[in-house]
């Protein structure tokens, strides 16, 4: 039997990148989720969450499918929904790119947009309000809910960590893994624990993002942060955060075209990014795996348009106000809580 489109989803190359961090003996090796159909890691969970979801009885040939995501997610149900002959509505916000929303509706998928902001100041708590409305107001409306789904994590558990345990040459000594809803590094970070004991765990988030509880502020870049701490982000799975602004992160993109030929998505600049800043405190011979979520030519006119940031964001942060080991923030929520 030919397959179809989605059988295709999964098995993206590992590689082992020749960017080098002031002279550092440092080994990189990214998985590169560009390769998959739609485009991007994201994918992966949105096929594992629909087959769920059908195997389950909450998805029939009836419903229309409903999700708070302004990128690679949306991209990835409509393009999913489109093979599955199943109704799909995106609930975005006005941060979208020109190139993601088009991708949407060429797709099939419709638009329902929303342009107050919540008290973070960002859109992610109204985007969800929408949601829920539109729950009530669609007949047959499934939300797969990214954000507190299990099947997400379970999807990255299952899919690109299993990979990565499969297909490293080496042991690594370190995972840089950017966040958003937190299911990649939820399901990857649990998966390579279970082969290296000892790997260390390192976040990648974007100056202005909640996760961790810094204080919310304007983010540009798509793909990474939140304003809002995520159903299932458990810290205890993760060792290291490291912030880059949204300049580094753009930096970081150039870097990979100069460098590698690599034309990856803002979230990938932005691992680069916290990697050059880490590097001073990595151990000689570390090895670094990493995960490259999506292709750059989606950023065209945003991160890879050098004019896109006014000089004013054009803000570089150092390593001391950027990292923050995980040990110590647990015990700090632990001693506010009693």
């Amino acid at each position: 039997m030919i397959p179809n489109l989605c059988s295709f989803v999964g098995d993206t190359p590992l590689v082992e990148l020749e960017v080098s961090f002031d002279n550092a003996a440092i080994r990189l090796f990214a998985k590169l989720e560009m390769f998959n159909p739609g485009g991007s890691i994201k994918d992966r969970p949105a096929l594992f969450m629909i087959r769920q979801a059908m195997a389950d009885g909450k998805i029939t040939g009836a419903s229309h499918l409903v999700e708070s995501s302004s990128g690679n997610l949306a991209i990835a149900i409509a393009m999913i929904a489109r093979q599955m002959k199943l109704e799909f509505t995106a609930v975005i916000d006005p941060n979208i790119t020109k190139n993601n929303r088009e991708l949407i509706e060429t797709y099939g998928g419709k638009i329902e947009l929303v342009d107050e902001k919540d008290e973070e100041g960002g859109y992610l708590q109204s985007r969800i309000c929408r949601v829920r409305r539109l729950l009530d107001e669609l007949p047959n409306a499934v939300w797969l809910n990214q954000y507190a789904n299990p099947d997400n994590r379970r999807s990255h558990y299952e899919g690109v960590g299993a990979e990565i345990v499969r297909d490293m040459p080496v042991e690594p000594t370190h995972a840089f893994i950017g966040v958003s809803t937190c299911g990649t590094i939820m399901g990857v970070a649990r998966r390579l624990r279970e082969a290296w004991p000892t790997v260390r765990i390192v976040a990648v988030d974007v100056v202005g993002s909640v996760i961790f509880g810094s204080p919310g502020g304007k983010r540009r870049l798509p793909g990474i942060g939140a304003s809002r701490v995520p159903e299932q982000l458990d810290t205890r799975e993760i060792d290291e955060v490291v912030y880059v602004t949204d300049w580094e992160s753009i930096l970081g993109c150039h870097r990979l075209v100069r460098e590698e030929g690599l034309l990856a998505g803002g979230s990938s600049g932005s691992i680069i990014a916290a990697i050059e800043k880490m590097a001073p405190r990595l151990p000689r011979g570390a090895v670094i795996v990493t995960i490259m979520p999506d292709r750059g030519e989606r950023y065209l006119d945003t991160v890879y348009n050098r004019n896109w940031l006014s000089e004013s964001d054009r803000v570089r942060r150092p390593l001391d106000e950027s990292h923050r080991v995980l040990a110590k923030f647990r015990e700090l929520q632990s001693v506010n809580r009693s």
